[in-house]
């Protein structure tokens, strides 16, 4: 997740919007989504909604995410079948650059 964190402070610091950056988790959800998922699911996803600043979500609602210039995909956890099923989803969410972050061995071994 660090590495995740690092990467969107990269790519904010390169001029990129935040509501350009999709972050998908295929283990614990992020710290972020966690805490605004505390407000309730109606206030959580309305902010995806807005598209005005990152948004945080786990893999598995992947279906319930829009469209993203930037797709983040954390494997951080998760059976790997889970974390290979990610992959394409996150995939067809970006619409111009997808970035995965993870034990570089377990993602050669999923890929």
């Amino acid at each position: 997740m660090e590495i995740a964190d690092e990467t969107v402070d990269k790519l904010l610091d390169e001029g990129r919007a935040p509501g350009e950056i999709l972050l998908l988790t295929t283990g614990e959800q992020h710290p972020w989504a966690q805490h605004e998922l505390s407000f309730g699911e109606d206030a959580y996803w309305r902010q995806l909604a807005d598209g005005e600043d990152i948004f945080c979500a786990h893999a598995s609602a992947i279906a319930r995410t829009t469209h993203r210039t930037i797709v983040l995909l954390a494997v951080n956890g998760g059976t790997d079948s889970d974390a290979a099923a990610a992959l394409p989803g996150a995939l067809e969410k970006a619409t111009e650059q997808l970035i995965v972050c993870g034990d570089p061995e377990r993602l050669r071994a999923l890929l």
